[in-house]
């Protein structure tokens, strides 16, 4: 049997299979067609044939409407790094409340949080910082601050970039889309991510003194976990400091990766830096800070930038932020990538085993490094090895620490990335339908090996179909 009629027809059997037992979750997606557009309001956590509905959540366990429990590989797709119930973030919420809330006015809580995220991310280019609702709005406004102090008009993104529900790039030749796109309507330039020789093409290319800002996260991560190299970073922090324009960098996700952020493992420096939900302990939050001589122009004794919002210091935030950086410590930071690591060499081994990876690839220890090229197309490097591969496996996994993802490429990859979610469900493991595993503090070295297993299985079962 052909693979494309293979796969469709085994994925096929997993989506019956799940309704099947699902059909409580089943029911509640489609009453709620009633009043949300496809029952949904949330795109990104919608799943053919129909998203699991949860009631209940507890450390690294989620169960289901059907009763189900399961592992929580998904994280919130990196926002819930604590769990689901850490009683010391419980408790600060609480004590927060019980003091009331919407003050309309400023709290002692904003002043000490924002001290710890200052003295946190500082080696990452944080020396005064802004609260905000969520890591799109952190995003939005420091875009919008590059215009307003630069005067100038035009923001260099990357294809695969994620910064937002309105900063979405998912291509290349995102110009001639012809999707919907909800994107703010910013003169953006697009560039090939991890290439420095097309990006230095692309920025050569635009007229003198119009680049604002350049756009990047250190690892893209809906973009399918997929690390930047050391040197692409440093050449674009070099790039924005000859050009005048700012390098604005999305930690949102990967600021986990590091005690004060990834892009300080990389020794570079942003002149603004991102931060999301995590950093205010799983709650609604988002952060922009950077460079004081830019941060101070948000002053408003001095009447620069206005930069307002009702819920930027709310208290239930501030006092989640304030203990979670407390639990999310060095020590924690560097526990949680270990596992990470631990989880990335034992799928690999698997990948390997199974001849799934190809010969260049036979390292459990390997990296695949994408390079994007203007033409659409990726070239793949491994990090550590030196040289290039002429062809991506089928099925492979990228990341650093505990951000990594399961991935499949071909002309049915979707099937194959679909079939590969029901099958982790069948198991009873939660993951994003896209195979991100931004792991939690929750999770245990057993629910890794449970997670290995359900891999092994899985690449046993479709080794034929699945060897490069």
């Amino acid at each position: 049997m052909d693979s494309p009629i293979y796969v469709e027809k085994q994925l096929r059997e997993a989506q019956q299979a799940f309704a099947e037992q699902n059909p409580q979750s089943q029911k509640a997606h489609l009453d709620a067609h009633h009043h949300l557009p496809g029952g949904n309001t949330r795109t990104v956590l919608h799943a053919e044939p129909f998203p699991i509905t949860w009631i209940a959540g507890k450390e690294a366990r989620l169960t289901s409407l059907d009763g189900r429990e399961y592992i929580d590989l998904l994280g919130e797709f990196s926002a819930g790094i604590f769990g689901h119930s850490e009683p010391r973030i419980a408790k600060a919420v609480h004590q927060a409340l019980e003091s009331g809330w919407n003050f309309g006015g400023n709290n002692l809580l904003e002043k000490d949080f924002a001290r710890k995220v200052c003295q946190r991310f500082g080696p990452s280019g944080i020396d005064l910082v802004r609260f905000t609702n969520s890591g799109t709005e952190a995003n939005t406004t420091a875009v919008a601050a590059s215009i307003a102090i630069t005067g100038r008009k035009k923001i260099l993104v990357f294809s695969s970039g994620y910064h937002g529900s309105t900063l979405v790039f998912p291509m290349i030749s995102a110009q001639a889309s012809t999707e919907l796109s909800m994107n703010l309507p910013y003169d953006f330039v697009y560039a090939p991510y991890n290439n420095i020789t097309e990006t230095r093409e692309v920025i050569n290319n635009l007229p003198k003194d119009s680049l604002a800002a350049i756009l990047v996260e250190p690892i893209q991560g809906s973009g399918g976990c997929r690390p930047a190299k050391k040197e692409f970073m440093q050449f674009l922090r070099e790039t924005a400091t000859s050009t005048g324009a700012f390098l604005v960098v999305d930690e949102v996700m990967s600021s986990r990766l590091g005690p004060s952020g990834y892009s300080a493992t990389l020794g570079v420096k942003a002149d603004m830096m991102t931060l999301g939900k995590y950093v205010g302990g799983g709650m609604t939050f988002g952060a922009f800070g950077g460079r004081r001589d830019v941060m101070e122009l948000f002053d408003p004794s001095r009447k620069g930038l206005f930069h307002p919002g009702t819920y930027n210091n709310n208290v239930v935030s501030m006092s989640a932020g304030i203990v979670g950086l407390d639990i999310y410590n060095e020590e924690e930071v560097d526990r949680l990538n270990l596992l990470g690591r631990r989880l990335k060499e034992e799928v690999q081994s698997v990948l390997i085993k199974e001849q799934i990876y190809p010969t260049e690839l036979a390292d459990p220890h390997a990296s695949i490094i994408e390079v994007d090229r203007l033409d659409g197309t990726t070239e793949i490097e491994v990090a550590g090895l030196g040289h290039r591969i002429s062809k991506m496996p089928a099925m492979f996994i990228t990341g650093e620490g505990s951000m990594l993802n399961i991935r499949f490429t071909g002309p049915v990859s979707k099937s194959w990335q679909a079939l590969f979610y029901h099958h982790a469900l069948s198991n009873q493991i939660f993951i994003a339908t896209r195979g991100y595993t931004p792991l939690s503090l929750r999770v245990s070295h057993a629910d890794v090996d449970r997670y290995v297993s359900l891999i092994r299985d899985f690449v046993a079962r479709h080794r034929d179909h699945l060897r490069a």
